[in-house]
């Protein structure tokens, strides 16, 4: 039998990040003028996913992952 954790960040699963390899291959078929839905399909990638890291190149001029803001989750 499972037991339920309280704990909100046990619960939660972060996603798999990807690499910095497709990360600059959406970047390149975006400067290549693929649409948001060519890459995705290309690169079986979600189209909100494909989006998110076009918006972050154009804003922040990189597409290393950011420190996420907050308090980090207690340990055990």
């Amino acid at each position: 039998m499972q037991t339920t954790s309280s704990n909100i960040c046990e619960r939660m699963g972060r996603s798999q990040e990807l690499s910095e390899f497709k990360l600059g291959t959406v970047i390149g078929c975006h400067l290549c003028n693929n649409s948001i839905c060519e890459i995705s399909l290309l690169l079986n990638i979600s189209r909100s996913t494909v989006s998110g890291i076009i918006t972050k190149w154009k804003q922040l001029g990189t597409t290393a992952t950011q420190p996420q803001s907050g308090r980090p989750c207690k340990m055990k």
